[in-house]
């Protein structure tokens, strides 16, 4: 038989609950970086206008209705997944200028090719197979590759013809992005870094600093 506590023993007064902490719950918070993940796969699979909200969500595995809950759209999701591109102009051209103005060329070819084989293309391949059905991604693609880094690289050299070269480079960089992310054009698809660098390197290098004809006027 158990012992019943003194009559006069106070009863424990309950604690109180700790303070809920403002903001999201973390599994909210995982929800929208999945939807960013499955974003970023679909768009470049399927480009912006193949992709629909549904099928980014399945991939996500979260319910359609999640999509407006934190983008508000499809337009809102793609630029989020896909035109905050993952380098810092700013911090990206002082890389590119830190050595050699002969070897400029090969690396710019080293540091793009770098960072897209590390993320499988990353958000290059949806960027170009949106290209034809989003300005944005026109847009955003010009304004970071050329307007932010090539212009800035070559006025820094202080070439002729600043505009032009900085086109060409963007023109080759885009073209290898294609046959080797988005086309998959073998053996470029899978050669490795040195072998693409040694190749492209010296063509970007001549539009950077060499020969390219003079601009004719009318």
């Amino acid at each position: 038989m158990g012992v019943a506590p003194p009559p006069d023993t106070p009863a424990e007064s309950p604690s109180p609950a700790p303070a809920r902490k403002r903001g999201r719950r973390p599994a909210g918070q995982d929800t929208r970086n999945a939807l960013l993940a499955a974003a970023r796969e679909v768009f470049s699979e399927s480009g912006y206008e193949g992709a629909t909200v549904r099928t980014i969500a399945s991939r996500a595995g979260v319910d359609a209705a999640m999509v407006n809950h934190w983008f508000g759209g499809k337009e809102s999701l793609f630029a989020q997944a896909v035109l905050q591109l993952p380098f810092d102009p700013g911090q990206l051209v002082g890389e590119l200028l830190a050595g050699s103005r002969d070897s400029l060329g090969e690396r710019i070819v080293r540091r793009f090719v770098t960072v897209w084989d590390a993320t499988a293309g990353g958000v290059f391949p949806a960027l170009v197979r949106s290209l034809a059905s989003h300005d944005q991604a026109a847009i955003g693609l010009r304004d970071f590759l050329i307007e932010h880094v090539l212009s800035r690289v070559v006025a820094s050299i202080d070439a002729d013809q600043p505009q032009l070269r900085a086109t060409l480079c963007a023109s080759q960089l885009i073209g290898v992005g294609m046959a080797r992310y988005v086309a998959k054009f073998e053996p470029l698809g899978s050669a490795d870094l040195e072998t693409v660098v040694a190749a492209v390197g010296p063509t970007l290098q001549r539009y950077l600093t060499g020969d390219i004809g003079s601009t004719r006027s009318n």
